[in-house]
């Protein structure tokens, strides 16, 4: 027969010890009641490093309404990144109730390579602020382009560093920016349909007529060959007004529609283009390193046409440049284009406009039209220093455009 061990009495815990354990149940929910509200100013804990005394920045209640009352996310971190203090603003952003935020790490909703950034940046929190654009997870999935903020908030009681952050939701910005992107697309198209049809109507209207007018007047210039007096030289007088007047129209027609460009491709608009001005302003210009390509994608060749002629336009109208250098290369995934004269140059950080009747943006158009075709451009400049416009636009495999357009 098989003995079984005697049972234990189960003693109930004494009345008093039920009552202390209750009520330390109650102090410690209305303790986290208390944090999750911002009504604690500090906080007291044991951890692996000793009893550590947080300061939860916010507390007060002037400051907390208008923390509370802000469109961006405000939190207060621990250097290892625990949340000391978030407000609804940033619990909406992570799709997370508040009280699942607190106290919870900020490092769940980056992406791991983020959390390596910001782990840099945290890092000389106590000296500079920092700022950086990041994807944020959320809770449910979404991801949600932000800019962090960071910035060293006061120390502990123990000299421990809180951080500050300031979260800001750029997706209203990233609309806007795309609608501004699509509606400067759409004006380049409409631009370059208006100055085709101005062209035609050009060489449909005026250039024909004035060579038929031309023709004549070298008839009557033929005609008075023989005779003297003040009638002949007149006659050659218009002539060459005409003729001057008929040059004029033919190159505004030819830079509204560069019928090179679309026959034989973008090397020989580039250097009909250069001959033109360099025969017009008496500029050197240089073509080094443009090597026949092959056919780009159409956006692409008139986006760098174009480029080139305002650049031209820059140098005739403001940098009074003696030298033009003009380099165009291809690799196997991009298309550069580089453009430098020793003009006066310009502050970078002031760059001359134009009024949009005279013409354009200068610089602004230029930009506009590489991020057209998926490019970019960059400007090296100063006073007296000349200045460098370098073009890189990606190019796939084949020809093709590689970003979207």
């Amino acid at each position: 027969m098989k003995l079984l061990p005697p049972k234990r009495s189960v003693r109930p815990a004494p009345p008093r010890e039920v009552a202390r354990l209750r009520a330390r149940l109650a102090e410690a929910k209305e303790t986290l009641r208390a944090i999750r509200a911002g009504e604690i100013d500090t906080l007291a804990g044991a951890g692996q490093a000793g009893r550590q005394v947080f300061t939860l920045e916010g507390a007060e209640h002037a400051y907390r309404v208008l923390i509370e009352s802000m469109n961006e996310g405000a939190l207060t971190l621990t250097r290892d990144k625990m949340i000391l203090y978030a407000n609804q603003a940033f619990a909406r952003m992570v799709r997370c109730p508040l009280e699942q935020v607190t106290g919870g790490s900020f490092r769940r909703f980056l992406a791991p390579a983020d959390r390596l950034t910001l782990r840099a940046l945290l890092k000389n929190a106590a000296k500079t602020g920092a700022k950086i654009l990041v994807p944020l997870h959320a809770a449910d999935g979404t991801r949600l382009p932000v800019q962090l903020s960071i910035g060293a908030r006061e120390k502990t009681g123990r000299g421990r560093l809180t951080i500050g952050m300031v979260v800001t939701d750029l997706t209203e910005a990233r609309r806007t920016e795309e609608l501004l992107r699509a509606l400067a697309h759409r004006v380049v198209q409409v631009q370059e349909a208006e100055r085709s049809s101005v062209a035609l109507e050009l060489h449909d209207q005026i250039t024909q007529p004035l060579c038929a007018v031309l023709f004549h007047s070298q008839g009557l210039v033929a005609k008075l060959a023989g005779h003297s007096g003040p009638a002949r030289p007149e006659a050659v007088k218009l002539r060459d007004l005409l003729s001057q007047t008929s040059a004029a129209v033919e190159r505004i027609s030819r830079n509204l529609r560069p019928g090179t460009l679309e026959l034989l491709g973008l090397v020989a608009g580039l250097r009909a283009a250069a001959k033109e001005f360099a025969a017009r302003t008496g500029a050197k210009v240089n073509l080094a390193g443009v090597q026949p390509l092959g056919r780009l994608p159409a956006p692409v060749e008139l986006a760098l046409y174009r480029i080139v002629q305002e650049c031209f336009k820059n140098v005739e109208k403001h940098a009074r440049a003696r030298r033009v250098t003009v380099r165009l290369h291809q690799t196997a995934d991009a298309v550069f284009l580089v453009i430098d004269d020793d003009g006066a140059g310009f502050d970078a950080d002031h760059p001359p406009t134009r009024s949009p009747v005279n013409g354009g943006l200068g610089l602004l158009s230029m930009r506009e039209r590489a991020a057209y075709v998926g490019g970019t451009l960059q400007v090296k400049t100063g006073r007296r220093a000349g200045t460098e416009i370098a073009v890189c636009i990606p190019v796939a495999p084949g020809g093709e455009v590689a970003a979207a357009i």
